[in-house]
């Protein structure tokens, strides 16, 4: 069996996060924040738990990162997280000045790292970040699906 590559092994953290916001009938996006070889953030979905617009996974596991390094900048971390970032969350990723992103899904509907903008590489920003997507896509991909799927199942019979 091969074994996992260090971005395969962070991105299935993410996962476990991910499925944490499922549990809560949260759309499942997990994000952990490493450096140095260590998680220092994680997060997961929680908009509708929480009723609020900001507590997407991203945002989440860069406030936690953020306090573990007594800085608002996060340079030298690579952040994890199971879909492409929306605008909201790659301006905060921008700004955290994080070098590095690794992507699971895309998101064709909202993604900011390429599907419809990339604000992670805009060139007028002074921050560029490195992305590298598609890793466990179909893993990250499958349970997305799945959510959706059963989300609309229980839409169509009545049960919430």
């Amino acid at each position: 069996m091969r074994r996992l590559t260090e971005d395969e092994r962070y991105m299935r953290l993410a996962i476990k996060q991910a499925e944490k916001a499922r549990a809560l009938g949260e759309v499942p996006i997990g994000c952990v924040i490493v450096y140095e070889g260590k998680i220092i953030g994680r997060g997961y979905n929680r908009r509708n738990t929480d009723k609020n617009t900001l507590a997407h996974a991203e945002i989440t596991a860069i406030n936690r990162a953020s306090k573990k390094m007594g800085d608002w900048r996060l340079e030298g971390c690579t952040l994890y997280v199971t879909l492409e970032p929306c605008q909201m969350c790659s301006g905060a990723i921008v700004q955290a000045r994080i070098p590095k992103v690794v992507i699971g899904a895309d998101n064709p509907k909202a993604g900011c790292a390429g599907s419809i903008l990339n604000i992670l590489n805009h060139p007028a920003f002074n921050h560029q970040v490195e992305t590298v997507n598609g890793v466990l896509y179909d893993d990250c991909s499958r349970m997305l699906k799945e959510f959706f799927s059963d989300l609309r199942k229980r839409l169509k019979t009545g049960r919430s």
